[in-house]
């Protein structure tokens, strides 16, 4: 039977099939166009010489709860920080999804910051450089679903959509906040990222083309394509999680994960029953509401954070 996917984090609604090869029918998910929320403690990521202009943006409200923003040409980064007394030293920058042609902000972007500064890590949110798209949002919404469909015929490779500029940006961002680790109270060598769906790509591609000391030091890779890699010489421990009911990158068993186990790096897997593509925080009703749970545990027993207390009797 039919069913209906929130895809590409929170940004796209399909209409797939399991049983058919036809291609997915579009459904424009409630969305209302508004304008950009404000966002005071943005840094431009390259200070002065930060190109475009927040004047491109188009931001929309989906669902009545969820912002989100396309035409993204001013790429910002905005700190949200924890409470001194439970600060790690640990940072995170937080890549949004929405198949590189608009960004989840709260869904993945803003929601997951918060979640880990509650957790006592300093966590960044990358607006990334985005593929530009009409600004009229029915016209937009049916282009971005052709296009990342036409991205994702092989399930066994990496789509073939990608942005060379959301690349360059997060490289630039692990930049700016080593850079202001004093600023911002952290320790420089434990800078990792953690993405979501397109997001998730932009957070290997900056693992897999980085210069040995400029990548992240640990990577969160959440709803990727599973697809074989080259895992470099210099690539830092991976955290992979997917559902498998995920609609836009069926299970195809973990090469990528495999490719790091082989590769003798530090790798660890969480392939949920059930919560489709674009779960964020986490579908109530399946094992992925304990995704913030996990990834924090396991940046604890590689000892980026200290271990929790051991529970009292």
């Amino acid at each position: 039977m039919l069913r209906k996917v929130l895809a590409a984090g929170a940004a796209l609604a399909v209409m797939t099939s399991p049983v058919s090869a036809q291609a997915p029918q579009y459904v424009p998910p409630p969305s209302e166009p508004i304008a950009a929320p404000a966002d005071p403690d943005a840094i431009p990521l390259y200070g002065a010489n930060t190109m475009g202009s927040a004047a491109s943006e188009n931001w929309v409200l989906f669902m009545g709860s969820d912002h989100a923003v396309r035409n993204v040409t001013r790429p910002t980064l905005t700190p949200v920080l924890p409470d001194p007394a439970k600060a790690t030293g640990a940072a995170v920058i937080v890549a949004p999804g929405g198949a590189f042609m608009m960004l989840a902000m709260d869904h993945e972007g803003w929601n997951v910051a918060h979640a880990l500064a509650d957790r006592g890590i300093a966590a960044f949110v990358l607006k990334y450089r985005l593929l530009p798209t009409p600004r009229g949002e029915a016209e937009s919404q049916k282009f971005m679903l052709d296009r990342m469909m036409q991205g994702l015929k092989d399930p066994a490779a990496a789509p073939t959509l990608q942005n060379a500029d959301a690349t360059a940006d997060a490289l630039a961002a692990i930049a700016l906040v080593r850079s202001g680790a004093a600023r911002w109270h952290i320790d420089p060598a434990r800078v990792g990222m953690i993405g979501f769906s397109a997001g998730a790509m932009t957070t290997l591609n900056a693992v897999l083309t980085a210069k040995p000391g400029e990548g992240p030091d640990f990577a969160g890779y959440i709803y990727g394509p599973q697809a074989h890699v080259t895992v470099p010489a210099s690539a830092p421990p991976l955290f992979d999680a997917i559902a498998l009911d995920d609609p836009l990158f069926p299970a195809i068993g973990f090469p990528i994960v495999a490719d790091w186990h082989a590769a003798k790096k530090p790798v660890e897997l969480h392939a949920y029953q059930a919560g489709s593509h674009g779960f964020g925080l986490g579908v109530p009703g399946t094992t992925t509401t304990l995704l913030t749970e996990e990834f924090v545990a396991w940046l604890a027993m590689n000892k980026v954070i200290p271990a929790p207390a051991p529970a009292t009797k």
